[in-house]
């Protein structure tokens, strides 16, 4: 994106720092800088949009705060990265009692299939749209704790099969990020106790009926697209779910 159009401010009432915040998103959803890439330094920004150190600063701030951006000391400014260790389980909040560390994945299935009407409306999509859905597992001290579902919009991540999840390493979200270049940033969450059916039962190895955490998450990329629909039922009996609020 050209330096020049970068310094037209849009035109809103908006302060200058929240103005310079929504330019620098801009420029992060046409890819001009890549999650892990250095940002340019304080002076260069504000050289560019025509505004002083403290302002770009103050806009610096509230990205940190959403996790747009991380602060490295004495180094800089990065786009932040699923990738990062302290990225890679930003949005798993599911906590051992006992302290255990790490989770084993185990896919289930990833599969072409048209959006029925719910997984359309909430991505934003027609409905018959082609999504891929994966279905997975994670365990914990060699036990099933997560049974998750998750629906992705098929233009976003073509190519997407069981064999590329496989061979990755990482995260998901890691993955989603370096292949497909999609990268999440924000996430809503809706949280309900149920009764594990009894297909779900077999899958967590519980009894047909025991209580589970349901968690239905919305992930969005930049702009506030939503591009991954996912649902977990949670075995919480030796974990629990931990969320921090501001």
């Amino acid at each position: 994106m050209p330096c020049a159009a970068m310094r037209v401010m849009p035109k809103t009432a908006a302060p200058l720092y929240e103005q310079i915040r929504q330019l620098i998103v801009a420029a992060l959803a046409a890819g001009e800088w890549r999650p892990g890439d250095a940002l340019p330094s304080e002076a260069a920004l504000a050289q560019r949009f025509g505004a002083s150190p403290g302002t770009v600063r103050r806009a610096l701030d509230e990205l940190t705060a959403e996790h747009l951006v991380e602060r490295r000391q004495g180094s800089g400014t990065f786009v932040s990265t699923h990738s990062a260790p302290r990225q890679q389980f930003r949005f798993l909040r599911l906590v051992a009692d006992d302290e255990a560390r790490g989770f084993t994945r185990e896919l289930l299935g990833c599969r072409r299939m048209r959006a029925v009407a719910a997984v359309a409306r909430a991505l934003g999509i027609r409905t018959s749209e082609p999504v891929i859905e994966v279905r997975r597992m994670l365990h914990r001290r060699g036990r099933p704790v997560v049974l998750e579902e998750m629906w992705l919009p098929e233009r976003h991540f073509e190519g997407l099969s069981a064999e590329v999840i496989t061979a990755h390493a990482g995260t998901l979200y890691a993955l989603f990020e370096s292949r497909f270049g999609v990268h999440m940033v924000r996430a809503e969450e809706k949280l309900r106790a149920v009764a594990a059916t009894p297909d779900a039962a077999a899958l967590l190895q519980v009894a047909p009926g025991e209580p589970l955490l349901s968690v239905e998450r919305l992930a969005f990329t930049y702009g506030d697209r939503p591009v991954e629909l996912r649902r977990g039922l949670y075995y919480t009996n030796s974990d629990h779910y931990r969320n921090e609020l501001n």
